[in-house]
């Protein structure tokens, strides 16, 4: 009976001692950004012991893009700091192993949100510190926005949660911390919009024209610019059409260099002096040579076939527009644009998170159709499936193009059957895993087979790949 009473006080103490490394590391880095060896070390030996990702310790990953990972997390997170009464007041009867994993979870959102940091501040930084803010929130058992908002609420305002100390005093107030909380959120979202420079600069036509447009300025821009307006607004718009401009030139260029389909003989070639065929010409005339004056006569005259076949070909272009798909995002709304320009080539664009949105009517103007995106969010590609299979009416004649990391989780298996009888169908299916300058790419694994095993690899992410494949296609 002793050894046993020995045996389970002994594993109550690893696990208090777990959590107590995890919270230590917690108020380590709130007050020092600089790492702590041993504690970063002990951290990483806790959460992986305890089955979680170790991406959870990484400072620079989201609460979104862990849950995105990893979505049977986003449960735990909802309410995660919502006390619950203890069943007695030593607190033998707590779930110790259930109380390390909590306090891996506390600690992620809690540092993400009040380790700000110091220096000039991104959209793509500050959006990242909303989402971690409404996980925040989430936890607490609010509504997104409902702190910063200054509005009680949620569970702990509407009486979901105890609001009084109990357990023997382990439980905190939450009643009366939410108020404090509030505040401080509210305090460190204008600390970053402050810290914000660019928007300073933008509004400034002087200190704006002398920007050099590029993807990360761009991916800014794009992020921030509902927060934006006046002069700021339309300095963000012309950097925004400049570079789009001078994308456009350099794939423009790549564009007519490979689209270039097969001579049409069908069509009487044009009787002009540039596509006279002199050698042809020659050949056929050799029986009106005349050896006494040594002259050539000619009866005909050959020329070159310079009409190209072109069937009418519709190109389906499907972009993922979450967080990490900003490069493709921009490269694809450009490309498809220059595609839509070409002679029998209808060009039809969707871009999706959790919802989808047809940019066709936009296809044209790459500029317009970026103004109308709304990079980040999650991913429900079968949204977007829905809408694209109704614009197929040939399939034969018909590609389309698919942009995604496709890390769909509950959603793959419906969104690859769905692919899968695109593809069955005689449509041209070209899944990328994404389109930028450099050809990074990241692809769910489990979407990369599949898409091996139905005879459509994903292809290279760089830009130039995409444009080979799709001339080949439409040739």
């Amino acid at each position: 009976m002793t050894d046993a009473t020995t045996g389970h006080s002994h594993r109550a103490d690893l696990h208090d001692n777990r959590r107590q490394v995890l919270y230590w590391r917690l108020l380590a880095r709130l007050f020092d950004n600089e790492e702590q060896t041993t504690l970063e070390s002990a951290s990483i030996a806790v959460v992986e012991d305890i089955g979680l990702p170790p991406a959870l310790l990484d400072p620079q990953a989201s609460v979104d893009s862990i849950v995105q990972r990893h979505p049977e997390l986003a449960a735990e997170f909802e309410g995660l700091m919502v006390p619950e009464p203890e069943s007695g007041a030593d607190g033998e009867a707590r779930d110790r192993p259930a109380e390390v994993r909590r306090a891996a979870l506390v600690s992620k959102v809690l540092l993400n949100v009040f380790a700000a940091g110091s220096g000039t501040v991104t959209a793509g930084r500050l959006s990242r510190w909303q989402s971690d803010a409404e996980w925040l929130e989430r936890a607490l058992g609010c509504e997104p926005g409902e702190l910063r908002g200054g509005r009680r609420g949620g569970a702990a305002g509407r009486g979901r949660g105890p609001t009084s100390a109990g357990g023997g005093g382990a439980t905190p107030d939450l009643g009366r911390l939410i108020p404090l909380i509030g505040p401080e959120l509210g305090a460190i979202e204008a600390d970053l919009v402050r810290r914000m420079h660019l928007r300073e600069v933008l509004a400034d036509p002087r200190l704006a024209a002398q920007l050099t447009p590029s993807m990360s300025l761009i991916e800014q821009l794009l992020r921030d610019k509902n927060n934006l307006s006046g002069v700021a607004l339309a300095n963000a718009k012309a950097l925004i059409r400049r570079f789009v401009d001078d994308v456009a030139d350099v794939l423009r260029t790549q564009v007519e260099k490979a689209t270039v389909g097969a001579v049409d003989r069908s069509v009487p070639p044009k009787r002009v002096f540039r596509n006279l065929d002199l050698d042809r010409t020659i050949w056929k005339n050799l029986t009106n040579w005349s050896p006494e004056e040594e002259r050539l006569y000619v009866d005909r005259l050959f020329y070159r076939h310079t009409a190209r076949r072109t069937t009418p070909q519709r190109l389906i272009v499907v972009v993922d527009q979450s967080g990490s798909m900003v490069d493709s995002m921009v490269n694809c709304t450009i490309l498809a644009s220059i595609f839509a320009g070409l002679p029998k080539v209808d060009v039809h664009l969707i871009a999706y998170d959790t919802r989808a949105i047809d940019l066709t009517p936009w296809v044209n103007d790459p500029f317009e159709a970026l103004l109308r995106t709304n990079l980040g969010g999650g991913n429900d590609g079968p949204v977007a499936m829905a809408m694209a299979r109704p614009k197929i009416a040939e399939p034969r004649n018909t590609v389309m193009v698919w942009i995604s990391d496709f890390y769909e989780f509950d959603r793959s298996q419906p969104l690859f059957e769905g692919i899968e009888a695109v593809h069955r169908s005689g449509v041209k299916f070209i899944p990328v895993g994404s389109v930028t300058s450099s050809g990074r790419q990241e692809v769910n694994p489990w979407f990369r087979e599949r898409f091996k095993t139905l005879g459509t690899p994903v292809i290279s992410g760089h830009i130039r790949k995409l444009v080979d494949e799709l001339k080949t296609f439409l040739a």
